[in-house]
């Protein structure tokens, strides 16, 4: 039992501390990862605490391989699993607005699919509907995409989108903050900033204390790291690359589509190559993962995040093969639905894990930096 009886907002959150305070008494895995010694620095595991931990936790497994008291033992301990169900719970208890609670918890797949499906057909029948010719007229060179569909559209339609996609984000990020009870000031603290932007950029704690994740067929593996890096990377990428589009367009006056050898396309071919083999290669990894410290009920969370990056990648390097084609305009209508669905999606996914770790590992790097310097525990 904790040294401070605790009530807490969920059953997850309850086993979560309860687990805590065994491996405190334990210790045997503080080598593993930045769970551990966060865990040690504490006493007692309100909420916020708990929360922060779990979104430390990359669910390597390699805690529920080390630990003697693992089922079948009367312990049960098993933090991959728990941390991971009082992940899900906390994305739940952060969105904004909170009308959207729930909404994809586990429809995820359904939800993106019919939303990025509703508005490729919406702008179909919007051609369809005014130039019926357009739908399978070939446009080439400059200015070709907008004969399709208004530039000015475009820009309302996806900007409101990647807008409130902020936004939300924002608010979800500061909802996190505020529970686990960091004090602003800590976001201005550059060292904070910089250690957490090195270990979350190499994803330092994935390899389970050197010995990689878990699966059910071999042991022990490295390739999550590898897909994870591509998966982030490929989208920065492709981030850049509509950066670089946008100066063109507003700064330089060049108008899209570009050659297959200027900056936005060489940046986005490549992010969209990363997208298309990092997401394809962690669902992979996550169906040869031990079913015992996942929380399969909540998959569907994680595939439509991936399914979304997939497709998102899929259809722009499809569009780029066909830009000058009768199928341009087919393909664009279904990549600009993805990437409608996927914007306005992200704040209710699996994309929130990556700012709420980031934020997770700048409260570790402070208070790990002021038991180094002998300011006692966080």
């Amino acid at each position: 039992m904790s040294a401070i009886e605790l009530s807490h907002a969920t059953a997850s959150l309850t086993e979560a501390d309860r687990l805590m305070t065994v491996c405190n008494s334990c210790r045997y895995c503080e080598g593993l990862c930045a769970v551990f010694p966060a865990m040690e620095m504490r006493r007692a595991f309100p909420d916020g605490d708990l929360n922060y931990l779990a979104n430390l936790c990359h669910s390597c497994g390699a805690c529920y391989e080390d630990c003697q008291f693992s089922p079948p033992h009367e312990f049960k301990v098993n933090v991959p699993k728990t941390l991971a169900q009082v992940r899900v719970d906390s994305y739940e208890a952060y969105i904004w607005p909170r009308v959207f609670t729930g909404v994809f918890e586990r429809n995820g797949v359904a939800v993106s699919i019919i939303l990025a499906w509703s508005v490729a057909s919406f702008i179909l029948g919007f051609v369809a509907w005014y130039d019926a010719k357009a739908l399978f007229a070939t446009h080439k060179g400059p200015g070709s995409f907008y004969q399709f569909m208004p530039h000015a559209g475009m820009a309302w339609l996806f900007g409101f989108a990647f807008l409130y996609a902020l936004v939300a984000l924002f608010m979800g990020a500061r909802n996190f903050w505020l529970d686990i009870g960091e004090p602003l000031q800590t976001l201005k603290e550059k060292p904070s900033l910089w250690q957490a932007a090195r270990d979350a950029g190499t994803l330092r704690y994935l390899d389970g204390g050197k010995a990689g994740c878990y699966t059910n067929e071999d042991g022990a593996r490295d390739n999550r790291r590898l897909y994870h890096h591509l998966t982030f990377y490929g989208f920065m990428l492709c981030f850049a690359a509509t950066c670089v589009a946008t100066l063109y367009h507003y700064l330089l006056g060049r108008i899209a589509p570009y050659p297959i050898y200027d900056l936005p396309v060489v940046l986005g071919t490549l992010g969209g190559i990363g997208l298309l083999i990092g997401p394809a290669g962690l669902l992979q990894e996550k169906r040869k993962r031990d079913p015992a410290v996942q929380d399969e009920e909540h998959n569907g969370m994680d595939v439509a995040f991936l399914g979304m990056l997939f497709a998102t990648s899929a259809t722009g390097l499809l569009l780029l093969l066909l830009r000058a084609t009768p199928l341009m305009g087919i393909v664009l209508a279904l990549h600009l639905g993805v990437v409608f669905a996927l914007f306005i999606t992200m704040p209710y996914g699996k994309f929130v894990h990556g700012i709420y770790r980031f934020l997770a590992l700048v409260r570790y790097a402070r208070e790990r930096r002021m038991m180094a310097e002998g300011g006692g525990e966080g």
